[in-house]
């Protein structure tokens, strides 16, 4: 199961879906809340009740979908990462992967590019109104490790607005995780040039779990922005999670 980020939805996972389908895997990547249709339209004509979509709801959306499941791995992006690892918490997930996962448990960075952009859309003022976004945001923070034709293209594609709230609560106790019980394979992915989620918050974040009998991994790619999941050699990624996987799934049948 693939778990989208902010300002995106299910599509920003097409070409990975159509990779891990090719080499066997079932692949399903469910919409957030007020996330399913053509992101264009959603840019467009923005969901009524968006802007006041919260972390909670998300999550349990998403354990719902689990629940009864068992046998599941999930790749999460960005806040679909913390969404991940709330659901490994839950024993929900066989195997789990972030790419440039949101870190729990209010753990933040001094990073400027990460202070910035969490100022701008979690700002109080704005109440619930949704966080527009803009072909400058997008190549600012998603894109900016890609060229300007690349970014324009894949901020008509792939880019929406969105909740505020959900960052927001990352802050407080629907953003926490119990990072020192046993738990299955964790696999963390930073981008080098990510300007939201840095690399070393990736890294934080996979050595804060710290149960000796589990396994959790950090791997870093140069070159890549907060869109690590498209652009140019997006294969690259989608193949180092694809034999990680494979690796973990032959010790657990071994």
């Amino acid at each position: 199961m693939f778990i989208h980020g902010m300002f995106l939805n299910p599509k920003s996972w097409q070409p990975w879906i159509s990779y891990f389908e090719s080499i066997g895997y079932h692949c399903e990547a469910p919409a957030w809340p007020f996330h399913d249709g053509e992101p264009s339209t959603l840019l467009s004509s923005v969901p009524e009740g968006l802007g006041r979509l919260d972390l909670k709801t998300v999550y349990t959306h998403y354990a719902n979908l689990l629940s009864g499941k068992g046998d599941v791995i999930v790749i999460g992006h960005s806040l679909g990462g913390l969404i991940m690892q709330k659901l490994m918490e839950a024993g929900l997930v066989r195997l789990g992967v972030g790419l440039c996962s949101v870190a729990p448990n209010a753990m933040l960075s001094v990073d400027w590019g990460f202070i910035r952009n969490s100022a701008s859309i979690t700002n109080p003022l704005a109440g619930h109104e949704p966080y527009e976004m803009t072909e400058e945001f997008f190549r600012k923070n998603f894109g900016n490790a890609m060229t300007e034709s690349e970014s324009q293209e894949a901020f008509r594609k792939y880019a929406m607005p969105e909740s505020r709230q959900v960052l927001r609560d990352i802050l407080g106790d629907d953003g926490k995780v119990d990072v020192r019980k046993p738990h299955n394979p964790l696999l963390f992915i930073g981008a080098k040039e990510d300007e939201i989620i840095p690399p070393t918050l990736v890294m934080r974040n996979a050595e804060a779990y710290t149960d000796q009998r589990s396994h959790a991994e950090y791997r870093e790619f140069s070159k890549r922005g907060h869109f690590i999941q498209g652009g140019e050699n997006w294969e690259e990624v989608a193949l180092l999670t694809a034999d990680w996987l494979d690796n973990h799934l032959t010790a657990v049948r071994a």
